[in-house]
């Protein structure tokens, strides 16, 4: 992986131009998640030469890609959705809103602002859970209950422990 240097950073800002615009260009995707080998592809294969110039100038360091975490660390989700928050039933408002937009609002914009507005007006979790409940049964109506129980069971991931259970 190749990073930026503090030198590397420089030449980026505003009015500093000492490198072409190919050089530029590998400045700016150098951001340490692009591999060395895809910024060296780039430009026909001329990439290899720019990047080998730009680190011997020491516009880019090299270094190791950091270690992804143990798979015990990471929680994910039914079809490859990672989550990295908290369980709480903002979190779990949050997933509801998404759903409502991402799913209802291309077919339905009525019946999403429904959802929306419920949802808003829901203070408690006895409350959101029963607008969750109907908003999960609708989607059981368009998209089959395998994807409603897939809902299900990503919206009981998100609540907070105390909360065991979302009846059907």
């Amino acid at each position: 992986m190749l990073t930026k240097t503090d030198q590397g950073r420089a030449e980026l800002r505003p009015g500093h131009r000492s490198l072409g615009q190919r050089e530029r260009a590998v400045l700016l995707l150098a951001d340490g998640r692009v591999s060395e080998s895809r910024l060296a592809a780039l430009f026909e294969g001329e990439g290899r030469e720019l990047v080998d110039r730009l680190v011997t100038q020491g516009y880019l360091s090299r270094t190791q890609p950091a270690p992804p975490p143990p798979a015990a660390a990471r929680p994910t989700a039914q079809h490859g959705e990672s989550f990295a928050g908290t369980r709480s039933l903002a979190t779990a408002r949050m997933y509801l809103f998404d759903l409502s937009d991402r799913l209802f609002a291309p077919r339905d914009r009525n019946l999403a602002d429904r959802y929306r507005a419920a949802l808003r007006e829901a203070r408690d979790a006895h409350t959101m859970l029963a607008v969750g409940r109907e908003l999960i049964a609708d989607v059981e109506t368009l998209a089959g209950a395998q994807r409603a129980a897939g809902i299900r069971e990503r919206l009981e991931r998100l609540l907070p422990p105390e909360i065991t259970d979302i009846p059907a």
